[in-house]
């Protein structure tokens, strides 16, 4: 039986497991809380709390028998999973397979031109500089034990509960205008497609840009998804005069267009959101208004 051990079943990892287990897949992941694992174990899959801060036994047993390892939670200045579980990992008989998600913020700032995988990374804030570290220590583990190992360096994410639709509905939703300036972006069942056929098709270790086809204005995605909702747009707001916070403002200093390329070519993936529009038309189908 194939087994997948997830660092961190979160918003995209979560989809990934149940698309697994819907074939049959055993699952195993962690969450950082009791509350937090025993939502994962409603769902069917084998819970283990784990917040990074120390090694776990029971991951250390889980990891001894999973074929496949998926590594969702972020580095920090250490990799959790690396510092605490490498031993783990380096000893298992069963691996052989591992798959981390990372982010195209590793590119860092490119001025709106096009980056492929072959790019070099030049992150230009600390999480990118540690999430390129965190990749070159996994594919080295990959390289050690032979094992593929893929890097999902994923657009920005986006899906139910995650989206334009959603933060119009809550009354969070901005149109801030920076001329010039693009998003990549993925729909979460987009995620799980690709990992899926990284899976399923077995190449050779690599990293995959995981992003859709259009790379957009963010002004534009809000624009369409009230166009969508038959509500009125927000206001347009001047990037200088934008009250966001030093996070949200962060995502502003990086503008580049990421190639997909990779992901149709070699794994023969035909995104299902091709763009932001099939993405928000889907959600806005699945949860249409009251």
């Amino acid at each position: 039986m194939n087994r997948l051990f997830c660092f961190g079943l979160g918003y995209s990892a979560l989809r990934i497991a149940r698309r697994l287990a819907s074939e049959g897949w055993h699952v195993t992941g962690t969450a950082r809380s009791e509350q937090g694992a025993a939502a994962l174990a409603r769902e069917g899959f084998d819970a283990i709390v784990f917040d990074g801060t120390a090694p776990s036994p029971a991951v250390s047993a889980a990891l001894a028998n999973a074929t496949h390892v998926l590594v969702s939670v972020p580095p920090g200045n250490d990799d959790p999973a690396l510092k605490l579980h490498a031993g783990d990992l380096h000893a298992s008989n069963a691996l052989c397979w591992i798959g981390y998600l990372s982010t195209v913020g590793v590119y860092g700032d490119r001025q709106g031109a096009w980056v492929d995988e072959t790019s070099h990374t030049d992150a230009t804030s600390l999480r990118g500089r540690e999430r390129v570290v965190a990749e070159n220590a996994w594919l080295a583990l990959g390289k050690s034990r032979a094992i593929p190992t893929h890097v999902f360096r994923l657009a920005g994410i986006y899906g139910p509960g995650r989206s334009a639709i959603d933060r119009l509905r809550d009354g969070t939703a901005h149109r801030i205008i920076k001329p010039g300036q693009v998003f990549n972006r993925i729909h979460v069942d987009d995620i799980a497609q690709v990992v899926c056929a990284a899976i399923a098709g077995n190449p050779p270790s690599a990293v995959f840009n995981v992003t859709d086809d259009e790379p957009a204005p963010p002004q534009d995605v809000i624009v369409y998804a009230a166009e969508l909702m038959g509500v009125p747009p927000p206001p347009e707001v001047a990037f200088a005069d934008a009250d966001l916070s030093p996070m949200a403002r962060s995502f502003y200093a990086d503008n580049k267009r990421i190639s997909n390329a990779r992901l149709h070519q070699e794994l023969g993936v035909e995104l299902k959101f091709p763009t932001y529009r099939e993405g928000l038309r889907a959600i806005l189908a699945e949860s249409p208004p009251a």
